[in-house]
């Protein structure tokens, strides 16, 4: 009989499941319950760029596209980032499309870590980064980021945790999960820092349309940090396009260039449809962008406002669409506030933990949901908190 322990990898084996996926799956057991742990938009996909997929598929546009994709899409993206990071990316040979943001931070970690390499990653966090840092042979470095300093990443703790092994400065904002975001002063102080090292930056931008009273700020537009930044977005948060699974990255040509290659023998192409309607997105559609992030910036403040009101401190998020309630008060540790809310109360949040070691004591709560979806969570948690007193 296969002995599997021997077969399988050991740092998959070893490998934790995301906590993301974890109380999403207890919330689809569970009969009546509302679900605050996705980051999934609930607006539909804008007609027009759905109207765009159905009639490329009339038309029988199903084959191969160039690896890098379609070149009128990457066109659009060049354009897109002007905007969003006032640098213009050649769309020849500086963007590549990929699926989903995910595979752009996974393009960029395999591509340019090696073993034993260090990743700088700020936590709390995506889940997805030291996975794929320690699946290339490197090692996670966490750097926690704290609720005094409104979860930004800081130029002194970077400088404490740089060693001559550090290869990738993750720069994960708008955050996922706290909702923290970097301004330009904070960027130029890690500027400074970088400096004469050859550490590259992953700049995951995906969140970057979704800012409230500050404009998402890039490193890669901050002087000399352009050369060594690859910037990571995507269509799924800003265009409400999860399903969809296309993203993108950009980078220097030297950069892109060896990414392309992993690219090609892992992927080949992104979806061909999906590409198509994209364009549709970035041309026709960045009006409902505003129209959505007005809706998230209402429900932010209904959220922030109503924790707090429960007395759950709660950091206001400036980018997003996540809260990151501190529930320490409660006594009990984040997996068993989300354990007992869920099954006592049907509401499913996500633990603190599960994005570093760091968020324990704190829960993900998405705000990317109705209206009236929230304010039934949140009598709901009142409930919760009223009965863990008695």
């Amino acid at each position: 009989m296969i002995d599997y322990e021997k077969v399988l990898s050991k740092t998959v084996r070893e490998m934790k499941p995301s906590g993301i996926r974890k109380f999403f799956d207890i919330a689809q057991e569970i009969e009546g319950v509302i679900s605050l742990g996705v980051g999934e938009p609930d607006f539909q996909t804008p007609w027009k760029i759905r109207q765009t997929a159905i009639s490329t598929l009339e038309q029988g546009k199903t084959v191969y596209t160039a690896n890098a994709g379609l070149i009128e899409l990457r066109e659009a993206v060049s354009d897109y980032l002007v905007k969003l990071t006032t640098q213009r990316y050649d769309p020849k040979s500086e963007i590549i499309i990929t699926v989903g943001g995910s595979e752009a931070i996974d393009l960029a970690i395999r591509s340019i870590v090696e073993v034993g390499d260090e990743v700088l990653i700020p936590e709390p966090c995506f889940v997805c980064y030291a996975p794929i840092v320690s699946l290339s042979g490197g090692v996670p470095v966490p750097i926690e980021t704290k609720v005094e300093n409104e979860f930004r990443l800081t130029a002194q703790e970077i400088k404490e945790k740089l060693t001559d092994k550090t290869k990738i400065l993750v720069l994960p904002f708008p955050n996922n999960p706290t909702g923290a975001i970097m301004e330009k002063k904070d960027l130029e102080e890690i500027a400074e820092v970088l400096r004469g090292t050859n550490v590259m930056i992953l700049s995951d931008e995906i969140y970057a349309e979704l800012t409230y009273g500050k404009k998402h700020c890039s490193i890669a537009s901050i002087d000399g940090m352009r050369e060594r930044t690859v910037v990571v977005n995507g269509f799924s948060k800003g265009f409400a396009m999860t399903g969809w699974r296309l993203g993108f990255l950009a980078a220097p040509k030297p950069i892109t260039k060896q990414l392309l290659k992993v690219h090609q023998y892992a992927i080949m192409s992104s979806p061909t449809t999906s590409q198509y309607a994209a364009v549709t997105a970035i041309r026709e559609c960045q009006d409902s962008i505003e129209i959505m992030a007005n809706e998230y910036n209402m429900r932010r403040r209904l959220v922030v406002d109503g924790f707090n009101k429960l007395g759950l401190t709660c950091f206001e998020p400036k980018g997003a669409f996540y809260v990151f309630p501190c529930i320490k008060s409660t006594g009990l540790s984040s997996d068993e506030f989300c354990e007992r809310l869920v099954h006592e109360k049907k509401v499913a949040v996500v633990p603190g933990n599960a994005f570093g070691a760091c968020g324990e004591g704190f829960v993900r709560v998405s705000y990317a949901y109705s209206i009236s979806h929230l304010k039934t969570a949140l009598q709901r948690i009142g409930e919760f908190l009223e009965e863990l007193k008695q």
